[in-house]
Parts: structure tokens; sequence; C-alpha cells
């Protein structure tokens, strides 16, 4: 089963810690990616078979998933990356999952439903903390009240931090819009054009709306036309957000994103194992319906990165087990609601 899982970006943050955790679900992928000398220190490392290539040439992709049941993609940029590999996947017959949170990979990926089912494989963007705990709630909630027409997701990460690939991501989208759905269609908004007050727990926490990937995928999994999505802000510094729109032109300029680039490579590649060991993750959903009706849920679970490590493998195991559903599709959509559950420290309230 396991020489049979490739795992693409291994070098990366998140992929040495789902390289580190592949042994808790029996796996022992094949580790994968451009920098021969990155991936072939962590082979030697955990002692574990590796590939290198780039994802520039259609036939190096080939080559490098020849018998490759399952890919576990977790190269970003995935605007940049995932397209040749799902469509390397789908030449090759090879079910892809990966870790992404953005919402136009999830839009683009919904387009390959049709070959990804003709092909008989899975394609499942979105199987890490973006966006298994959100979408397993958005699930749960739809089936307590299932005429529901609006959904709302906030999460927070108290102890947390960030790897360079998700703030390189971010770097690529400094100065856009957030978004929203509103009567099933994607709809720009800026980023924080609400914000509410939620009780995660104690004591409630000012957040703030931005694009999370469940505008698309939570969309697909349970069919509510209206969608937002939100994050936990410090109120200071959501003042200061709410200037953006003076300056959202600088913040697109090369110059202004080569400067956060360079302050980001200069921080560690990510939270330390002591931080995420402090860290975790917290999730609050409402649905209602035209009547007025609610249903509210809260999820509490390791900080995202660990939840990413333990979620990915899980269902990359699943998959290899005969366990998937053909074509496009999201987490909870082909799992259930109660996938978040099996990952490790995860309660739902």
């Amino acid at each position: 089963m396991s020489a049979n899982l490739l795992l693409y970006g291994a070098n990366g943050y998140t992929g040495k810690l789902i390289t580190e955790t592949a042994a808790l679900y029996g796996l022992q992928p094949i580790l994968a990616g451009r920098n021969k000398a990155a991936i072939q220190q962590l082979s030697e490392e955990y002692n574990l078979p590796y590939r290198i290539a780039g994802l520039n040439d259609p036939g190096d992709v080939d080559a490098l998933l020849d018998d490759i049941d399952v890919v576990l993609h977790a190269a970003g940029p995935f605007s940049i990356t995932s397209k040749p590999m799902i469509e390397a996947c789908i030449r090759n017959k090879v079910h892809y999952i990966d870790i992404t949170g953005e919402i136009p990979v999830f839009e683009m990926a919904r387009k390959f439903h049709e070959e990804a089912r003709a092909a008989g494989i899975m394609i499942m963007p979105g199987a890490g903390f973006d966006v298994v705990p959100t979408d397993c709630m958005a699930l749960s909630l739809k089936e307590q009240l299932p005429d529901a027409t609006h959904l709302e997701l906030a999460f927070t990460s108290p102890g947390g931090g960030i790897s360079h690939g998700t703030a390189t991501t971010m770097v690529q989208s400094l100065g856009q819009d957030g978004a929203i759905r509103q009567n099933g269609l994607i709809i720009s908004k800026p980023i924080g054009y609400t914000t509410r007050k939620v009780e995660f727990g104690k004591s409630p926490i000012l957040v703030m709306s931005i694009p999370w990937g469940d505008i698309s995928t939570a969309y697909h999994t349970t069919g509510i036309p209206n969608i937002i999505t939100y994050t936990g802000i410090n109120p200071g510094i959501y003042r200061i957000l709410k200037l953006q729109k003076l300056f959202n032109w600088f913040l697109q300029t090369n110059w202004a994103r080569k400067k956060a680039q360079d302050y980001i490579n200069r921080k560690p590649a990510g939270p330390s194992a002591e931080e995420r060991k402090r860290g975790k993750s917290l999730v609050w959903g409402e649905v209602s319906n035209a009547r007025g009706e609610r249903k509210t849920g809260r999820l509490s679970g390791p900080d995202g990165y660990t939840l990413t490590a333990h979620s990915s493998l899980i269902i990359a195991r699943k998959i290899l087990e005969g366990n998937f559903c053909a074509g496009y599709q999201t987490p909870a959509g082909c799992y259930g609601a109660n996938l978040i559950l099996e990952i490790p420290g995860t309660e739902k309230f």
C-alpha cells in the first residue's frame, strides 16, 4: 500500500510534518519535489524512497507518477502548481489530494470533475486544515437544518503561527478583494467588509470576513446558496485593515510584494514543535433558514499544521484502501461530517 503514495513538496514545512506523521498511519510515502538536495536529505533521514521532478514538463510529471496510486500534493502556491499535477493525475489515472485553501484552485479543480470520473479517480483539494474542519462543520449543520439558506463559518488558531508557504500565498493575494457566496454565486467583497462576535468557547471573539475555501467547497458539499467565512482578528489590526482600500494599489505592486516576501524568508520556516503543541484550532458554524430557525456548532482540534498532517494522511489511506468517490469531491462530501472526529485531539460541541 505505502509504496503507491507520492508526497510531492515533501521538503516544505507542511510536507516535512506529513512525512514525520506518515508512520502513524502505516504509510511510507515516496518523497518528491524539485529540490534534489533537500528531498534526498529527507529521504535519508526517514529511510524513504524519493523522486525528483518539476511540474513544467508533462513528460517529467508522467514519469514521476509511474506506479503511483495517490498523489498527496503539498507544494504551493497551489494557484501555480495544482493544475499541472491534476492534469497529470487524470492522464495517468492517479488519485489527487492537496492541502490548498485557495478558492480559485477549488473552482478550477471542479472543472475536471467529468474527466476525473471517467478516469476512475478522485480529485480532492483541501484535504488539510483548509477545509476539512469547516467542511465537516458545514455538513453537520446542514444535516440538522436541511432547508438552511445561509451558512456562516469562523475559525481562530490561538497559540499558532504560519509557515513560509502559507505566508507566500498570502503575499500573492496582497491588495486583492475577499469573497462571499450570495444566491449561489461567488461575489467579490473587501476582506473584513463585515464582522461579528463569535463564542468559540469562554468569551466572544471578534471575527472578520475572509475568502476561506469554504466559499467554494461548502456550497458543493451542502448546496447552501449564501455563505460567509470569518477568522479571528485583533480589534486594533482590524481598524488598520479597514483602511486597506486606501493602499491596496500599493500592496499590489511588485516592490511591496517583494519586500513582504523578503521579510517572510528571514523568518523561521514555520511554528516550532512546541508552538504547534501549544496551538489549537477552534471552529464555529451557524446555519439559518427562511423561517429564522438556527443551528450552531463548535469544535476544537490541534493546531492547523498538525491537523493537516493527520487529515491528509487519513484521506490518503482511505483512498489506498479503495474508499473514494470518483470525480471532484470535498472532504465531508465524500467521507461525511464525522471525518473530522478521526483526527486525534478533535472534539465536537
